[in-house]
C-alpha cells in the first residue's frame, strides 16, 4: 500500500530543487542525514511544530513509490513512524506542490482542510 507522504519546504528551498532536479533537503535534513517527511496524518503537526508562523512554504506530495529503498519509516516523534529518505528526492517524484498559507487564525492552510 502506497502512503501519501510530504515535504514542507520554503518557497527559496523549492526553487533550488527545482533548478537542481532533486530535493536535497532542509539544513535540518542535512545535518541529521536523511530527509525529514511526514504521512498525511502527521503533516499538520509537523507544521505546528517547526513550521509555526511560516508563511512561505511550499507543501510537496511525494510518490512513496518512486523513492524505492532509499525510504524507510523509522520511530520518531511520539513513537510514532515517519518516512524517512536517504538520498535526494528527485524532482520526477513529486507529485504535487502546494503553496503553504497562514489563515487568518495563523494555522497553516492545508489543501483538503476547509478554507
Amino acid at each position: 500500500m502506497t502512503r501519501a507522504i510530504y515535504k514542507i519546504l520554503s518557497v527559496d528551498q523549492w526553487t533550488l530543487a527545482q533548478s537542481e532536479g532533486e530535493i536535497r533537503g532542509a539544513p535540518i535534513d542535512i545535518e541529521d542525514g536523511f530527509i525529514h517527511l511526514s504521512a498525511r496524518e502527521q503533516v499538520e503537526e509537523t507544521a505546528a511544530k517547526h513550521f509555526a508562523g511560516q508563511d512561505d512554504l511550499v507543501l510537496i506530495e511525494v510518490d512513496e513509490a518512486k523513492l524505492g529503498e532509499t525510504l524507510r519509516w523509522e520511530v520518531s516523534r511520539g513513537g510514532a513512524l515517519f518516512p524517512h529518505v536517504y538520498a535526494a528526492i528527485p524532482c520526477s517524484a513529486i507529485i504535487h506542490v502546494w503553496p503553504l498559507r497562514l489563515s487568518e487564525n495563523g494555522q497553516h492552510r492545508f489543501p483538503w482542510t476547509a478554507t
